[in-house]
C-alpha cells in the first residue's frame, strides 16, 4: 500500500481545555497555534526524528516569553 505524500499544509483544529487551536502539519513539520493567530510553537520534523524535539521546543518557549 502507499502512502500519500505531505506535499501541501494540512490543518485541523483542535480543542485543549477549552481554548480552540489550529495544528498544520507540513514538509518540514508541525505547527501549533492558538486559533486566528500565526505565532505558535514549530516543532520540525528533523528535531523530533533525531531525539533534539524537547531541546527545540524548550528554546521555543524560553524565547517567547
Amino acid at each position: 500500500m502507499a502512502m500519500t505524500p505531505l506535499d501541501k499544509p494540512l490543518r485541523r483544529e483542535l480543542l485543549i481545555d477549552g481554548h480552540s487551536y489550529t495544528l498544520t502539519l507540513d514538509a518540514d513539520g508541525l505547527k501549533l497555534a492558538p486559533k486566528g493567530h500565526r505565532k505558535g510553537i514549530d516543532l520540525r520534523w528533523r528535531d523530533l526524528a533525531n531525539g533534539d524535539a524537547a531541546l527545540a521546543t524548550a528554546l521555543q518557549a524560553s524565547l517567547a516569553q
